[in-house]
C-alpha cells in the first residue's frame, strides 16, 4: 500500500516509528510490517512511501526480497567480493554455452556406439 506521512517541523519520520503506527492501524505486529521507498516532497513536511503488512513471518520470508530482510534484521548479508561474483557468473556461462553443447554431442556419440 502507499503511505503518506505529514510531518511538519521534522526532517523525516523513522521507519521504526511508522511501522508501530501502521501496525496499530491494521491490528498487526510491527515486526511484520515492511516500509520502503520513502521520498520527502520538495519543501519538506510530507513523505510518501510503500508499506507491506504480512500475516506471518513465514510468508514474509517467502515473498520479501533479501535486501529488505537484511534491513529488517531477519537474515545476514553474505559478504562477497565483486571479483568472486564475476568469476562465478563467467563460470556458469561457460557451462551453459559451448560446454553444454559439447557434453550433449559426446553423450549422443556414446549412445550411438553402444
Amino acid at each position: 500500500m502507499i503511505v503518506d506521512v505529514i510531518h511538519p517541523g521534522r526532517a523525516t519520520v523513522p521507519k521504526d516509528e511508522l511501522s508501530e503506527v501502521v501496525a496499530g492501524m491494521y491490528k498487526a505486529d510491527a515486526k511484520l510490517t515492511v516500509l520502503f521507498g520513502f521520498r520527502t516532497k520538495f519543501g519538506g513536511g510530507k513523505s510518501t512511501g510503500f508499506c507491506v503488512v504480512y500475516d506471518s513471518e513465514e510468508s514474509m520470508i517467502k515473498f520479501e526480497p533479501k535486501h529488505r530482510m537484511v534491513r529488517k534484521g531477519l537474515t545476514e548479508k553474505v559478504e562477497r567480493s565483486r571479483k568472486a561474483m564475476k568469476e562465478a557468473k563467467n563460470k556458469g556461462l561457460k557451462v551453459r554455452g559451448t560446454g553444454a553443447s559439447i557434453a550433449k554431442h559426446k553423450a549422443k556419440r556414446a549412445a550411438q556406439q553402444e
